[in-house]
């Protein structure tokens, strides 16, 4: 009886999951577009030289934390004076201004805090699982798209693309469904950049084929031209080395008890990793602000 009553509910929960996806996706949206805004204001950032780069005007720098701005990264920051840099040099750590307006960004006022750290990597023992590092380049995968057809990564050379990982049988609101609608904010949101491309990709190679994912998700990208879905089935080396490579990680696919460890990248048009932001707590304002950041 209860084993019954268990498959009825989530019969009945995979069938209105569409359409409370549709429903609560339409809200989020409303409440993110109309606290969305972009005051001219200075932020006091921390971090460590990764890069200098005269000929861009550009310094690289890992840091913390900026609040109510962004998450960690690894990025660059237009100077506003490139005579800055001269008293400065990779591994240093710094606080600066960064000035976050409508015109545009920039760092100033640098000053000198310390010797940072920079990670040395040693890549003896990586193999095509380990976890690529912001600047890795990731490996080429094929995998399926709504319609069956055969989908790979290099085949977006030249585009952005902000990988995230779901599948369709979550049962917590909170974890795929949360990161879908996430997503599908950030997608409107950078609608008009032809450049950026929003992929959603299940690890659930056993349930998650193309039409089952196609029922579930096409009615609510509809009109999202940059927003794509992608199944693993049929190749599961292909998403696990894709996942893992990300950061990620799943498993119990077989058992039909899947867990996992959620993760969302930004790859550059050549693949490279530029961001990562684990689990599916991230703010989209934050993760939108370290976008355009990026992008621009």
């Amino acid at each position: 009886m209860y084993y019954y009553l268990r498959a009825e509910f989530f019969n009945s929960a995979f069938f209105l999951y569409g359409f409370f996806l549709k429903v609560f996706t339409a809200v989020i949206i409303t409440v993110f577009l109309s606290n969305c805004s972009t005051p001219n204001k200075v932020y006091e950032v921390k971090g460590t030289i990764q890069e200098i780069n005269l000929e861009k005007n550009e310094v690289i720098i890992s840091h913390d934390t900026i609040q109510g701005l962004m998450y960690p990264m690894i990025m660059p920051f237009t100077l506003t004076d490139i005579n800055e840099m001269n008293s400065f040099k990779i591994g240093d750590s710094v606080h600066f201004d960064f000035l976050w307006g409508k015109k545009g960004t920039k760092a100033k006022n640098f000053k000198y805090i310390g010797v940072g750290h920079i990670p040395v990597r040693d890549k003896f023992f990586s193999d095509q699982y380990s976890t690529k590092e912001v600047g890795d380049t990731l490996d080429n995968v094929t995998l399926l798209d709504l319609d069956s057809n055969k989908i790979s990564l290099y085949q977006y050379d030249g585009d952005y693309l902000f990988i995230s990982y779901i599948f369709s049988r979550c049962p917590m609101p909170n974890l795929c469904p949360a990161i879908f609608m996430k997503n599908k904010i950030l997608a409107n949101e950078f609608i008009d950049r032809k450049e950026l491309k929003f992929i959603l990709v299940s690890f659930d190679y056993k349930h998650d084929t193309p039409s089952v994912l196609r029922d579930i998700y096409e009615p609510s990208i509809e009109g999202n031209t940059n927003l794509e879905i992608w199944s693993s089935t049929g190749y599961i080396e292909n998403i696990y080395q894709l996942v893992k490579q990300s950061g990620g990680d799943f498993w119990g696919v077989e058992q039909g008890k899947i867990g996992h460890k959620l993760v969302s990248i930004l790859v550059g048009p050549q693949k490279e990793v530029l961001g990562v932001w684990s689990g599916e707590k991230w703010e989209v304002r934050k993760v939108s602000n370290s976008i355009s950041m990026i992008i621009n």
